[in-house]
């Protein structure tokens, strides 16, 4: 892509993101722009849009930092970066994740053992820290575990965005792709403390009806671009 093509697309996601931004809703703004990106990248785009966007980056977060962020979204972000700074307000739900995680060792507690998720010290162990529930439970073997499955999960998804003729399937295939993609690093990432806290479920595992069947409607996509990838020529 070069700079008409790049903007046009740009152009494009931005509308969505721009409204869903002013609901306010940080989290799903970024992860609409991260997929974009990632579709983006995957068609591929001239290194020097590359290297102006490289550039343009910091100036970008630095205006959503003073200009776009709520304070509260600015708190998450201190927070991300000494979480003991606040332990009982702002700082609570990583701390408290941490402290999930942590007890649960090499092999865990016990499934509906886990102290902090069963007495709920640990907050929203229903949807967004749900890792947290799992990794107090089953432990770092179950959580390796887990995210061998993902990884399996991820590559079947994205070998078949490889595997497919019609460029629009295969860039359809590859959007999948990085919302599952980015969904459970960002999820996992915060749990632990490797990413702010913000409002993004872990496929299959979160509770909520419209997100699953969100999910399960894009695997079907998936699996019918895959069975239709005989039916056009290389």
């Amino acid at each position: 892509l070069g700079w008409k093509a790049f903007c046009s697309v740009l152009a494009v996601g931005l509308v969505p993101a721009g409204l869903i931004l002013m609901q306010p809703d940080l989290g799903t703004t970024m992860l609409i722009l991260l997929i974009l990106g990632g579709m983006i990248l995957f068609h591929g785009v001239r290194g020097y849009v590359i290297k102006t966007c490289l550039v343009a980056a910091p100036c970008a977060a630095a205006f959503m930092w003073f200009v776009g962020m709520h304070d509260y979204q600015r708190r998450r972000i201190l927070t991300f970066l000494d979480p003991g700074n606040d332990p009982r307000g702002s700082g609570y739900h990583i701390l408290q994740s941490r402290i999930a995680i942590g007890s649960g060792e090499i092999w865990g507690k016990g499934y509906g053992e886990g102290t902090q998720s069963q007495l709920r010290f640990l907050p929203e162990r229903h949807s967004d820290f749900a890792v947290a529930v799992f990794g107090e439970e089953w432990g770092f073997v179950g959580c390796v575990a887990l995210v061998t499955l993902f990884c399996l999960f991820l590559l079947s998804v994205f070998s078949t965005a490889v595997q497919a003729k019609d460029r629009f399937g295969s860039m359809l295939v590859v959007g999948v792709f990085f919302y599952f993609f980015w969904q459970i690093f960002i999820n996992m990432g915060m749990v632990i403390g490797l990413m702010p806290v913000v409002g993004i479920p872990l496929p299959f595992i979160s509770y909520g009806g419209s997100a699953t069947l969100v999910n399960f409607t894009l695997l079907g996509i998936v699996l019918n671009v895959s069975m239709r990838r005989f039916m056009f020529k290389g």
